[in-house]
Protein backbone atom coordinates (compact mmCIF):
# COMPACT_ATOMS: atom_id res chain seq x y z
CA UNK A 1 0.00 0.00 0.00
CA UNK A 2 2.86 2.44 0.77
CA UNK A 3 4.36 1.62 -2.14
CA UNK A 4 1.46 2.27 -4.29
CA UNK A 5 0.86 5.83 -2.23
CA UNK A 6 4.29 6.78 -3.45
CA UNK A 7 4.08 5.79 -7.11
CA UNK A 8 0.71 7.56 -7.09
CA UNK A 9 1.97 10.91 -5.29
CA UNK A 10 5.11 10.58 -7.85
CA UNK A 11 2.56 10.53 -10.88
CA UNK A 12 0.48 13.29 -9.94
CA UNK A 13 4.00 15.96 -8.58
CA UNK A 14 5.42 14.56 -12.41
CA UNK A 15 1.63 15.79 -14.10
CA UNK A 16 1.78 18.92 -12.46
CA UNK A 17 5.05 19.27 -13.79
CA UNK A 18 4.26 18.97 -16.89
CA UNK A 19 1.49 21.43 -16.50
CA UNK A 20 3.83 23.79 -15.74
CA UNK A 21 6.21 22.98 -18.01
CA UNK A 22 3.20 23.22 -20.78
CA UNK A 23 2.03 26.50 -19.14
CA UNK A 24 5.36 28.56 -19.47
CA UNK A 25 6.22 26.99 -22.98
CA UNK A 26 2.37 28.71 -23.85
CA UNK A 27 3.14 32.11 -22.07
CA UNK A 28 6.58 32.43 -23.27
CA UNK A 29 4.98 31.75 -26.85
CA UNK A 30 2.37 34.19 -26.08
CA UNK A 31 4.89 36.69 -25.26
CA UNK A 32 6.87 36.20 -28.24
CA UNK A 33 4.12 36.57 -30.77
CA UNK A 34 2.96 39.84 -28.83
CA UNK A 35 6.28 41.23 -28.63
CA UNK A 36 6.25 40.90 -32.37
CA UNK A 37 2.92 42.63 -32.95
CA UNK A 38 4.32 45.44 -30.85
CA UNK A 39 7.53 45.68 -33.11
CA UNK A 40 5.13 45.41 -35.96
CA UNK A 41 2.70 48.23 -34.35
CA UNK A 42 4.92 50.82 -33.49
CA UNK A 43 6.84 50.73 -36.84
CA UNK A 44 3.18 51.34 -38.62
CA UNK A 45 2.36 54.22 -36.24
CA UNK A 46 5.93 55.49 -36.59
CA UNK A 47 5.15 56.14 -40.54
CA UNK A 48 1.70 57.04 -40.37
CA UNK A 49 2.88 60.15 -37.57
CA UNK A 50 5.44 60.80 -40.18
CA UNK A 51 3.47 61.04 -43.39
CA UNK A 52 1.04 63.34 -40.88
CA UNK A 53 3.78 65.32 -40.49
CA UNK A 54 5.30 65.82 -43.83
CA UNK A 55 1.38 66.45 -44.81
CA UNK A 56 1.35 69.90 -42.72
CA UNK A 57 4.08 71.38 -44.55
CA UNK A 58 4.17 72.94 -47.28
CA UNK A 59 6.93 73.92 -49.83
CA UNK A 60 6.54 77.09 -49.81
CA UNK A 61 7.24 77.41 -46.28
CA UNK A 62 10.58 75.58 -46.63
CA UNK A 63 11.84 78.03 -49.11
CA UNK A 64 10.57 80.99 -46.98
CA UNK A 65 12.68 79.29 -44.06
CA UNK A 66 15.60 78.43 -46.28
CA UNK A 67 15.94 82.07 -47.43
CA UNK A 68 16.08 83.57 -44.00
CA UNK A 69 17.16 80.66 -41.74
CA UNK A 70 18.02 82.67 -38.51
CA UNK A 71 14.89 81.53 -36.74
CA UNK A 72 15.04 77.69 -37.63
CA UNK A 73 18.87 77.62 -37.12
CA UNK A 74 18.62 78.96 -33.17
CA UNK A 75 15.45 76.87 -33.21
CA UNK A 76 17.03 73.52 -34.43
CA UNK A 77 20.35 74.65 -32.44
CA UNK A 78 18.73 74.31 -29.12
CA UNK A 79 16.88 71.28 -29.89
CA UNK A 80 20.25 69.50 -30.46
CA UNK A 81 21.75 71.68 -28.04
CA UNK A 82 19.97 71.52 -24.88
CA UNK A 83 17.91 68.21 -24.92
CA UNK A 84 21.10 65.73 -25.68
CA UNK A 85 23.18 67.57 -22.43
CA UNK A 86 20.51 67.57 -20.64
CA UNK A 87 19.80 64.09 -20.80
CA UNK A 88 23.14 63.61 -20.26
CA UNK A 89 23.38 65.80 -16.79
CA UNK A 90 20.16 64.25 -15.72
CA UNK A 91 22.30 61.04 -16.30
CA UNK A 92 25.10 61.61 -14.20
CA UNK A 93 23.09 63.30 -11.33
CA UNK A 94 20.92 60.39 -10.57
CA UNK A 95 23.80 58.02 -11.20
CA UNK A 96 21.94 55.47 -13.69
CA UNK A 97 22.71 52.32 -14.88
CA UNK A 98 24.46 51.60 -18.38
CA UNK A 99 20.90 50.75 -20.27
CA UNK A 100 19.20 53.18 -17.79
CA UNK A 101 21.31 56.25 -19.21
CA UNK A 102 20.91 54.80 -23.25
CA UNK A 103 17.49 54.86 -22.40
CA UNK A 104 17.45 58.20 -21.49
CA UNK A 105 20.25 60.04 -23.88
CA UNK A 106 18.08 58.33 -26.67
CA UNK A 107 15.29 60.00 -25.83
CA UNK A 108 17.38 63.45 -25.34
CA UNK A 109 18.94 63.46 -28.74
CA UNK A 110 15.11 62.37 -30.82
CA UNK A 111 14.47 65.34 -32.79
CA UNK A 112 11.30 67.38 -32.47
CA UNK A 113 7.90 65.42 -31.56
CA UNK A 114 4.74 66.38 -33.35
CA UNK A 115 2.80 67.35 -30.47
CA UNK A 116 4.52 70.08 -30.25
CA UNK A 117 3.03 71.61 -33.87
CA UNK A 118 -0.18 71.10 -31.15
CA UNK A 119 1.13 72.79 -28.04
CA UNK A 120 2.66 75.73 -30.14
CA UNK A 121 -0.95 76.46 -31.33
CA UNK A 122 -2.79 76.33 -28.13
CA UNK A 123 0.27 79.21 -27.22
CA UNK A 124 -0.38 81.10 -30.07
CA UNK A 125 2.85 80.26 -31.58
CA UNK A 126 4.06 80.78 -34.87
CA UNK A 127 2.99 77.65 -36.33
CA UNK A 128 5.18 78.14 -39.69
CA UNK A 129 8.33 78.06 -37.47
CA UNK A 130 7.07 75.04 -35.13
CA UNK A 131 6.32 73.09 -38.52
CA UNK A 132 9.36 73.68 -40.55
CA UNK A 133 11.67 73.49 -37.17
CA UNK A 134 10.49 69.70 -36.57
CA UNK A 135 11.16 69.20 -40.37
CA UNK A 136 14.53 70.53 -40.10
CA UNK A 137 15.36 68.73 -37.15
CA UNK A 138 14.04 65.43 -38.41
CA UNK A 139 15.97 65.73 -41.43
CA UNK A 140 18.85 66.74 -39.28
CA UNK A 141 18.61 63.99 -37.10
CA UNK A 142 20.27 61.59 -39.36
CA UNK A 143 23.85 62.79 -38.68
CA UNK A 144 23.07 64.42 -35.56
CA UNK A 145 21.38 62.25 -33.63
CA UNK A 146 24.04 59.18 -33.56
CA UNK A 147 26.75 61.71 -33.70
CA UNK A 148 25.33 63.22 -30.54
CA UNK A 149 24.75 59.63 -29.07
CA UNK A 150 28.47 58.63 -29.45
CA UNK A 151 29.78 61.92 -28.18
CA UNK A 152 27.52 62.03 -24.97
CA UNK A 153 28.22 57.94 -24.39
CA UNK A 154 31.75 58.43 -23.71
CA UNK A 155 31.17 60.18 -20.65
CA UNK A 156 30.24 56.82 -19.32
CA UNK A 157 32.65 54.19 -19.21
CA UNK A 158 32.10 50.94 -22.16
CA UNK A 159 28.62 52.60 -22.88
CA UNK A 160 29.32 52.96 -26.86
CA UNK A 161 29.67 49.42 -27.22
CA UNK A 162 26.31 48.93 -26.22
CA UNK A 163 24.73 51.42 -28.49
CA UNK A 164 23.18 50.04 -32.02
CA UNK A 165 24.59 52.97 -34.24
CA UNK A 166 23.48 51.34 -37.48
CA UNK A 167 19.99 50.38 -36.03
CA UNK A 168 19.21 54.01 -35.14
CA UNK A 169 20.42 55.36 -38.36
CA UNK A 170 18.26 52.92 -40.29
CA UNK A 171 15.71 53.97 -38.38
CA UNK A 172 16.20 57.46 -39.03
CA UNK A 173 16.69 57.02 -42.64
CA UNK A 174 12.97 55.24 -42.36
CA UNK A 175 10.99 58.10 -40.73
CA UNK A 176 12.44 60.48 -43.67
CA UNK A 177 10.68 58.41 -46.33
CA UNK A 178 7.53 58.47 -45.19
CA UNK A 179 7.88 62.55 -44.23
CA UNK A 180 8.65 62.33 -47.94
CA UNK A 181 5.72 60.95 -49.06
CA UNK A 182 3.21 63.19 -46.90
CA UNK A 183 5.02 66.22 -48.24
CA UNK A 184 4.69 65.32 -51.72
CA UNK A 185 1.06 64.59 -51.13
CA UNK A 186 0.35 67.86 -49.71
CA UNK A 187 2.16 69.27 -53.05
CA UNK A 188 0.44 67.24 -55.53
CA UNK A 189 -2.82 66.71 -53.87
CA UNK A 190 -3.89 69.28 -50.96
CA UNK A 191 -7.15 68.30 -50.44
CA UNK A 192 -6.12 64.80 -48.89
CA UNK A 193 -3.89 66.14 -46.96
CA UNK A 194 -6.32 66.84 -44.07
CA UNK A 195 -8.00 63.59 -44.30
CA UNK A 196 -4.54 61.57 -44.00
CA UNK A 197 -3.97 64.14 -40.72
CA UNK A 198 -7.19 63.05 -39.29
CA UNK A 199 -6.74 59.27 -39.79
CA UNK A 200 -3.09 58.95 -38.37
CA UNK A 201 -4.11 60.68 -35.47
CA UNK A 202 -7.37 58.55 -34.98
CA UNK A 203 -5.13 55.50 -35.69
CA UNK A 204 -2.14 56.43 -33.26
CA UNK A 205 -4.43 57.05 -30.57
CA UNK A 206 -5.94 53.41 -31.54
CA UNK A 207 -2.66 51.80 -31.87
CA UNK A 208 -1.42 53.47 -28.78
CA UNK A 209 -4.20 51.70 -26.44
CA UNK A 210 -3.00 48.49 -28.22
CA UNK A 211 0.06 48.55 -27.43
CA UNK A 212 -0.14 49.19 -23.95
CA UNK A 213 -2.99 46.01 -23.50
CA UNK A 214 -0.37 43.96 -25.99
CA UNK A 215 2.20 44.77 -23.53
CA UNK A 216 1.32 44.87 -20.48
CA UNK A 217 -0.17 41.19 -21.08
CA UNK A 218 2.73 40.06 -22.66
CA UNK A 219 5.33 41.40 -19.72
CA UNK A 220 3.09 40.08 -17.27
CA UNK A 221 2.54 43.47 -15.09
CA UNK A 222 6.31 44.04 -15.31
CA UNK A 223 6.08 47.34 -17.50
CA UNK A 224 6.24 48.38 -13.42
CA UNK A 225 9.91 47.69 -12.73
CA UNK A 226 10.96 50.64 -15.14
CA UNK A 227 9.17 53.21 -12.73
CA UNK A 228 12.55 53.21 -10.61
CA UNK A 229 12.73 57.11 -8.65
CA UNK A 230 15.48 57.96 -10.71
CA UNK A 231 13.74 57.37 -14.09
CA UNK A 232 10.38 58.86 -12.95
CA UNK A 233 11.96 62.26 -11.92
CA UNK A 234 14.34 62.27 -15.33
CA UNK A 235 11.19 61.64 -17.15
CA UNK A 236 9.31 64.70 -15.10
CA UNK A 237 12.75 66.86 -15.21
CA UNK A 238 13.54 66.84 -18.94
CA UNK A 239 10.88 68.44 -21.03
CA UNK A 240 10.19 70.66 -18.16
CA UNK A 241 14.17 71.93 -18.36
CA UNK A 242 13.82 72.31 -22.45
CA UNK A 243 10.13 74.46 -22.19
CA UNK A 244 12.94 76.79 -19.70
CA UNK A 245 15.55 76.74 -21.34
CA UNK A 246 14.44 76.94 -24.76
CA UNK A 247 11.93 80.15 -23.83
CA UNK A 248 15.62 81.42 -22.17
CA UNK A 249 17.70 81.10 -25.26
CA UNK A 250 15.03 81.97 -27.62
CA UNK A 251 14.50 85.75 -25.84
CA UNK A 252 18.56 86.23 -25.32
CA UNK A 253 18.58 85.84 -29.34
CA UNK A 254 15.62 88.71 -29.31
CA UNK A 255 13.07 86.42 -30.87
CA UNK A 256 9.43 87.93 -30.94
CA UNK A 257 6.95 86.27 -28.05
CA UNK A 258 5.02 84.30 -30.81
CA UNK A 259 8.55 82.10 -31.67
CA UNK A 260 9.69 82.52 -27.57
CA UNK A 261 6.77 80.27 -26.88
CA UNK A 262 7.25 78.17 -30.02
CA UNK A 263 10.77 77.29 -29.48
CA UNK A 264 10.02 76.53 -26.00
CA UNK A 265 7.66 73.90 -27.41
CA UNK A 266 9.91 72.69 -29.35
CA UNK A 267 12.70 72.20 -28.11
CA UNK A 268 10.97 70.23 -24.49
CA UNK A 269 8.93 67.66 -26.85
CA UNK A 270 10.66 64.60 -27.84
CA UNK A 271 9.60 62.38 -31.09
CA UNK A 272 8.59 59.21 -28.79
CA UNK A 273 7.42 57.35 -31.56
CA UNK A 274 10.76 56.91 -33.06
CA UNK A 275 12.07 56.70 -28.94
CA UNK A 276 10.08 54.19 -28.18
CA UNK A 277 10.79 52.33 -31.75
CA UNK A 278 14.47 52.45 -31.44
CA UNK A 279 14.44 51.26 -27.85
CA UNK A 280 12.50 48.27 -29.04
CA UNK A 281 13.70 47.46 -32.56
CA UNK A 282 17.46 48.34 -32.06
CA UNK A 283 17.99 46.50 -28.71
CA UNK A 284 17.72 42.65 -28.10
CA UNK A 285 15.25 42.11 -25.34
CA UNK A 286 17.40 40.40 -22.88
CA UNK A 287 19.63 43.54 -23.44
CA UNK A 288 17.14 46.44 -22.79
CA UNK A 289 14.26 44.88 -20.85
CA UNK A 290 11.42 47.07 -20.16
CA UNK A 291 13.11 50.61 -20.38
CA UNK A 292 11.72 51.07 -24.16
CA UNK A 293 8.84 52.62 -21.63
CA UNK A 294 10.74 55.23 -20.62
CA UNK A 295 9.54 57.28 -23.67
CA UNK A 296 6.08 56.34 -22.27
CA UNK A 297 6.76 57.77 -18.97
CA UNK A 298 8.55 60.82 -20.54
CA UNK A 299 5.36 61.77 -22.68
CA UNK A 300 2.89 61.51 -19.89
CA UNK A 301 5.23 64.34 -18.17
CA UNK A 302 5.48 66.23 -21.38
CA UNK A 303 1.92 66.45 -21.91
CA UNK A 304 0.76 67.88 -18.24
CA UNK A 305 3.61 70.28 -17.95
CA UNK A 306 2.74 71.41 -21.78
CA UNK A 307 -0.51 71.53 -20.61
CA UNK A 308 0.21 73.22 -17.32
CA UNK A 309 1.84 76.12 -19.28
CA UNK A 310 -0.64 75.87 -21.84
CA UNK A 311 -3.43 76.88 -18.57
CA UNK A 312 -1.22 79.55 -16.95
CA UNK A 313 -0.93 81.65 -20.81
CA UNK A 314 -4.41 81.12 -21.20
CA UNK A 315 -5.03 83.09 -17.62
CA UNK A 316 -2.10 85.47 -18.13
CA UNK A 317 -3.99 86.67 -21.61
CA UNK A 318 -7.72 86.98 -20.01
CA UNK A 319 -6.14 88.85 -17.06
CA UNK A 320 -4.05 91.33 -18.88
CA UNK A 321 -7.30 93.46 -20.90
CA UNK A 322 -8.49 93.77 -17.67
CA UNK A 323 -5.54 95.02 -16.16
CA UNK A 324 -5.01 96.97 -18.74
CA UNK A 325 -8.59 98.28 -18.29
CA UNK A 326 -7.87 99.33 -14.91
Amino acid sequence: MVVTANSTIESNFSSFDGNINNTTSNDSAFSDNADRVIRLVLIVILFITMVSLGCTLEISKIKNYLIKPKGVAIAVGAQYGIMPLTAFCFAKLFQLGPMESISVLICGCCPGGNLSNIFALALQGDMNLSIVMTTCSTALGLGMMPLLLYLYSQGFSNLAQFVPFTNITFALIMILVPCGIGILINYRVPQYSKIIIKVGLTFLLISCVVIGVLAGMSDGGKIFTVLSRQLIATAALMPLTGFICGYILSTLFRMNAPCRRTVSMEVGCQNIQLCTTILKVGFPAELIGQLYFFPVIYIVFQIVEALILIFLFRCHQRLRPSQQGT
